[in-house]
């Protein structure tokens, strides 16, 4: 009986009270022992997530533009021209507060910590890798040089944090301070980051796993879809994005990742399509004309049955709605061809429009196997429109009655055995092609297509299309010999491809991209593409001298590379195609289970972990979008690596409300001495500040009379109360006092942004002459005394001018 043991062992328990004490301390201590294996295996979680990341949850990048104030990152790191400034700024306003010996001690110490915000680990130093918890205002420092920092500057402390207990820790126990803000791991803590080789060998480069493999990482866009065929944007500056299902559905994604709940077109009634795995019948193209922003008209290719028997495949095009821009006009299809299939299988699909503004189509051999078709095959026959690639033009119609025009450079126009819409023939099944963009810069490669032609037997492969080309296809099947006799025949002349792999990584291609986003500036040129069935991604380099491309296989990145809010490291198997959206960002749809009918679609966004545009260079503005319907918000359904779905935001460190300067403090100019050592010049000190803070000093002695009325108050402050002493002026900007005693190790949870100002691209450095502090006005106006510091970085345009335009952090005051 169940209830049998657990009567006995209490009976037991009764007889025997020590046994019951005895299983009570067992279950505290393994409650206990569960408790350490738990902080053990998290702290262990939290090594490995210690990667290249900057404070505000993203990879790290290349500066646009020279650093003037941190410049050891102005090649790779987390400051951009901006940041760099206001670093500079509040750096500056703490060497103003302190003495001359202070400054020539500490100033490179206190400016190798601020300046670690730019450091490329920088969320690791600022322990902000947690997206919950507060970012702290010193960084982690070594014991071994946080003692030394504090034995020389521990007087400064007050004015990089605001916290009590980093500031209360620091003049009474040096050992307890140094161990608050050291790191659990010694390889981050500064200056050891940055003299570990591994860390910084291969910063900003793809990361690639021992056996060479890139190690990538996805967003999830959208899902819920029926075996997604496709998606392509609509040209037309409003970056939608359209998304095809086998079925016959074309869904409108905009840019906030929200769906409209009514569909762009549905055709699914006039699709032949079936719920049979692997059936690749169905709506198969979609192309946009490349003027759709003005005549509103697209194409569209999928597969039909006429009469219950033959089965074709239909090339139409179609008009947007007159009423809304955001679904088509069900009655404007046009048919422009129908070609007869003779199997159900190789039905190609692929519509796009070249550079030359032509429409290419994509079809397949016919089907079966081995392109039994005639005496050489469909592919080889180029009377049929089978198995090649077609050009037309879709502006005008012929004067044999077609809807649409043979462009006149036809590469067989004229040729009584060949049909003249052919551009390039020899070719499978080509699933999936693309029009390279070309280099953003050079522009070159820009109107190449590519293509991926799946195999038969044992090859895949990946094709440049040219004009006339043979293809090789049912005479050859990658490098290899398919049909003996036709590769033999000397009259072949096939173009071979640019790459292509065996059975054993994969059995049915899918072509990709050549990536020339600008998100991901590491993967610009490489050529992005797949395998349906193995569910293996794969990319090919171009060597530009040689013409050749070696392949580059694409992993998921680890925990630790893809450790940032909102990635994720995995993927459904079946690729089923590639995709590019209107600012050139890669994407992917997949699904786990290959039916024209079932719901597990998704659509992948690449994303490269190891570095990323500058802020602000991937910015554009997408033309309204006018919504009439509901929009359906995404949610997603793949677990992210840090269980984050969303980016989380932060401000920017916050500005240490620091207390007005009494006078006498520490002068504009350093003193001259004949005795001491050679004076230490400011960083980034010009000839024309130096002589203006010389000028200064002259005034100087003149005015400290009537600022030490206004100060006198402030002058008796002891050092160690400096900190929390605040001006009417800073009271009625923050509404409240500068320290919180609540405050933890890292400081408030809410932030006061410093006050932004816009920096322009530079040319050559230049610093203003002299500060000026705006005059607080109260019932008397009081004067401040004019500090020198040096100006922030000044853009290329204003070095060009004669007189340069001033700093906006050095604007006009009234001085008395």
């Amino acid at each position: 009986m169940p209830g049998e043991p657990n009567s006995l062992n209490h009976h037991h328990r009764a007889k025997c009270p020590e046994v019951s004490f005895l299983t009570e301390r067992t279950a505290w201590l393994q409650g206990l022992l569960t408790r350490v294996i738990i902080i053990i295996y998290f702290s262990y979680l939290r090594h490995t997530f210690a990667h290249p990341q900057c404070l505000d949850y993203q990879p790290p990048f290349k500066p646009p533009y020279h650093l003037e104030f941190c410049r050891h990152y102005e090649k790779f790191g987390c400051c951009d021209q901006k940041t760099d400034n206001n670093i500079a700024t509040r750096y500056w306003d703490i060497m103003d507060l302190i003495g001359e010996e202070e400054y020539a001690v500490c100033g490179d110490l206190v400016k190798d910590i601020m300046c670690q915000e730019c450091s490329p680990y920088a969320a690791h130093l600022f322990d902000a890798e947690d997206p919950y918890t507060p970012v702290r205002h010193l960084p982690g420092l070594c014991f071994t040089y946080c003692s030394d920092f504090h034995s020389k500057c521990h007087s400064v402390v007050k004015y990089l944090t605001n916290s009590r207990t980093l500031q209360e820790t620091c003049e009474k126990d040096r050992s307890h301070f140094c161990n608050l803000i050291n790191l659990p791991d010694q390889d981050y803590c500064y200056p050891n980051v940055v003299r570990n080789n591994d860390l910084y060998s291969n910063l900003g480069k793809v990361v690639e796993d021992t056996k060479g493999c890139l190690q990538l990482c996805l967003t999830e866009v959208a899902n819920g879809l029926r075996n997604p065929v496709l998606m392509v944007h609509s040209g037309d500056d409003t970056h939608r994005m359209f998304v095809a299902e086998q079925i016959g559905f074309v869904w409108v994604y905009l840019r906030d990742g929200s769906r409209l709940e009514q569909p762009f077109l549905d055709i699914s009634g006039e699709v032949l399509t079936t719920p049979w795995l692997g059936d690749e019948r169905g709506f198969l193209g979609l192309a946009f004309h490349p003027k759709y922003r003005n005549n509103g008209r697209f194409f569209i290719y999928y597969s039909i049955l006429i009469n219950g028997k033959l089965e074709k495949v239909r090339i139409s095009e179609m008009k947007v709605s007159a009423h809304d821009m955001n679904m088509a006009d069900p009655n404007s299809e046009r048919v422009l061809l129908e070609i007869e299939e003779p199997a159900a299988n190789h039905n190609g699909g692929q519509l796009l429009f070249g550079l030359d503004g032509y429409l290419y189509i994509f079809t397949g051999d016919g089907g079966k196997a081995g392109d039994p078709f005639g005496k050489f095959g469909n592919s080889q026959n180029r009377s049929a429109l089978l198995g090649k690639a077609l050009r037309i033009d879709v502006d005008g119609s012929s004067v044999d009655g077609k809807p649409y025009k043979i462009p006149p450079d036809n590469p067989f126009l004229g040729d009584p055995d060949a049909k003249p819409e052919v551009y390039a023939y020899g070719v499978r099944n080509m699933w999936r092609c693309s029009v390279d963009r070309g280099d953003p810069l050079t522009r070159y490669g820009r109107g190449r297509i590519f293509c991926g032609d799946v195999g038969q037997n044992r090859y895949e492969e990946v094709d440049i299309i040219v004009k006339g080309g043979n293809y090789g296809w049912r005479a050859k099947e990658g490098f290899e010999c398919f049909d003996m006799k036709l590769c033999q025949n000397s009259s072949l002349d096939d173009i071979l491809p640019i790459f292509a792999y065996g059975h054993h990584v994969g059995k049915s291609v899918t072509g990709g991209y050549v990536y020339r986003g600008c998100e991901s500036p590491n993967l610009s040129g490489l050529y992005m593409f797949g395998d349906f069935m193995s569910g293996r991604l794969m990319a090919l380099e171009e060597d530009k001298k040689t013409g050749s491309w070696k392949e580059k296989n694409v992993c998921m990145g680890d925990t630790s590379t893809c450790a940032f809010p909102g990635l994720i490291n995995h993927h459904h198997k079946f690729i089923i195609s590639f995709a590019e959206d209107e600012a050139g960002e890669l994407y992917f749809l997949a699904t786990s289970y290959p039916s024209a009918m079932s719901p597990f679609g998704t659509l992948y966004k690449f994303v490269d972990p190891s570095r990323r545009a500058p802020p602000g260079k991937c910015k554009y503005k997408p033309l309204p979008v006018k919504v009439r319907g509901k929009k359906v918000p995404f949610t997603p359904r793949e677990l992210t690596v840090l269980g984050i779905s969303e980016t989380p935001t932060r401000s920017p460190l916050e500005k240490i409300i620091l207390p007005t300067k009494p006078p006498g403090t520490r002068q504009p100019v350093m003193a001259k001495s004949s005795t001491s050592a050679p004076k230490k010049k400011l960083p980034g000190q010009t000839t024309t500040a130096k002589l203006r803070q010389d000028k200064s000093k002259k005034t100087t002695q003149s005015k400290e009379k009537q600022i030490n009325v206004s100060t006198k108050t402030l002058k008796k402050a002891p050092p160690h109360k400096k900190s929390m002493l605040q001006t009417k002026k800073d009271i009625k900007v923050t509404g409240k006092p500068s320290h919180n005693p609540k405050l933890s190790i890292k400081g408030a949870q809410e932030r006061r942004k410093p006050k932004p100002f816009k920096p322009t691209k530079p040319k050559e450095v230049k610093k203003p002459n002299v500060w000026l502090q705006k005059a607080k006005k109260t019932g008397k106006e009081v004067k401040k005394p004019v500090k020198s510091k040096p100006k922030t970085t000044v853009s290329k345009k204003q070095d060009g001018n004669k007189k340069a335009k001033k700093s906006p952090l050095a604007k006009k005051t009234k001085l008395f």
